[in-house]
């Protein structure tokens, strides 16, 4: 990358500062709402006993998936050593970090006691893996680091290779860990499932690609540097592709689980007779978030539009957080199979309500507005962006 030039952005404009300022206010609203929760108790979200884990650990979740994803700009250029995303690796590398950071800010505020987390760093329960993930976590954080300081140093960039190596393969354990964390819950009739490792890793590729296309492509339209088509349309390509795929997982998920007979009945509950979990699968996931996108992509009329490729990314975060509100929200409120060949009349029974409180919305939304104000603060202090990316072209092989 010896001829690339990379420069901070001025970040002196009055929208440069509008934005700053709307996403503290935002981060500020996210922190007031963890106070309140924490404050007055959990019964002032829509959580209960049956639905522990509410609209918090959607946010918390893809945020932390889509970091993973994030990242996979930079493990192509250096694990493949395809140079036309080379320029973009410190970029990749921020932005897997900035979202990882917002993530784990909703999860670590959502405990309820934030300080208990000192107890999950310190004693470790190595047959959790809750546990393994808070290593996973935090290893990520010192791994993308050292890849990016190699990056920065150019005395160093003769081993950025490497550790571009050993982060593709620590963000590739830290995602299976996060889908290892339903798929060992044998108790959730929804969740017990081996696919949802891959399942998760596939989906940690369309969505950290989709948030790492929008800054991407708002990073150099505001800034008003040239961004090269053959750049933009190849991650759209890519984009398409880790659609599609996790729509494919998704499929083979619910067709393995109806073959099946004792998952017959949460399938039901899923695909058919769920209320508001099965129109958000169909309606949110499937169509909103899936096919959508793909059409905007590879449709002839649409393909290589920038503004299409922008809403098919806005398209695939919201069906993400959909897919992640259905798997969560809906795992748990169907009711588990406590006397197996038993119907229970009153009690434990029957499907469990869950209603997001505003709390548990601004303090999910806070995240994501963490990791863009990370993003925004980083690229005007260090030299992310290159200052150019026209004349790319010869670099896409």
């Amino acid at each position: 990358m010896s001829n690339i030039r990379f420069e901070q952005i001025e970040g002196k404009s009055l929208g440069f500062y509008a934005l700053i300022a709307g996403l503290g206010g935002l981060v500020l609203a996210a922190l007031g709402s963890a106070y309140y929760m924490e404050h007055h108790g959990h019964f002032v979200t829509g959580m209960s006993n049956r639905i522990v884990w509410g609209m918090p650990h959607v946010f918390a979740l893809f945020l932390i998936v889509a970091a993973s994803g994030a990242l996979n700009v930079a493990s192509i250029s250096s694990v493949f050593n395809k140079k036309l995303y080379k320029p973009l690796s410190r970029l990749s590398g921020l932005v897997a970090l900035s979202l990882l950071a917002g993530g784990l800010m909703v999860l670590v505020l959502d405990l309820g006691r934030p300080d208990r987390l000192i107890i999950a760093m310190t004693e470790y329960n190595f047959k959790s893996i809750f546990a393994w993930n808070i290593i996973l976590y935090n290893g990520f954080f010192v791994v993308v680091a050292v890849y990016l300081w190699l990056l920065f140093e150019r005395r160093m960039n003769k081993f950025s290779r490497k550790a571009g190596l050993v982060a593709f393969g620590w963000r590739l354990i830290l995602t299976t860990g996060t889908g290892s964390i339903f798929g060992f819950l044998v108790a959730k009739q929804a969740y017990d499932a081996v696919i949802m490792a891959p399942m998760f890793i596939i989906m940690s590729f369309a969505f950290g690609l989709a948030f790492f296309i929008l800054i991407l492509m708002a990073s150099y339209q505001w800034t008003n540097r040239p961004l090269e088509d053959a750049v933009v349309n190849r991650l759209s390509n890519l984009l398409g592709v880790f659609v599609v795929a996790v729509m494919y997982f998704v499929a083979v998920y619910h067709l393995g689980n109806l073959y099946l007979a004792e998952n017959t009945g949460v399938e039901n509950f899923i695909l058919f007779d769920g209320g508001i979990y099965t129109k958000l699968f169909w309606y949110g996931q499937i169509i909103l978030g899936g096919l959508t996108p793909t059409v905007l992509i590879y449709h002839p009329a649409t393909k290589g539009n920038r503004s299409m490729l922008g809403l098919a990314s806005v398209l695939i975060i919201i069906g993400g957080l959909i897919q992640l509100y259905v798997i969560i929200i809906g795992g748990q409120a169907y009711p588990m199979e406590l006397f197996p060949g038993k119907e229970i009349l009153e009690g434990y029974g029957g499907v469990a309500q869950y209603s997001a409180s505003l709390p548990e919305i601004f303090l999910g939304i806070g995240g994501v507005a963490l990791a863009i104000i990370a993003v925004t603060f980083l690229v005007k202090l260090l030299a992310f962006l290159p200052e150019s990316l026209a004349d790319n072209a010869a670099q896409n092989k």
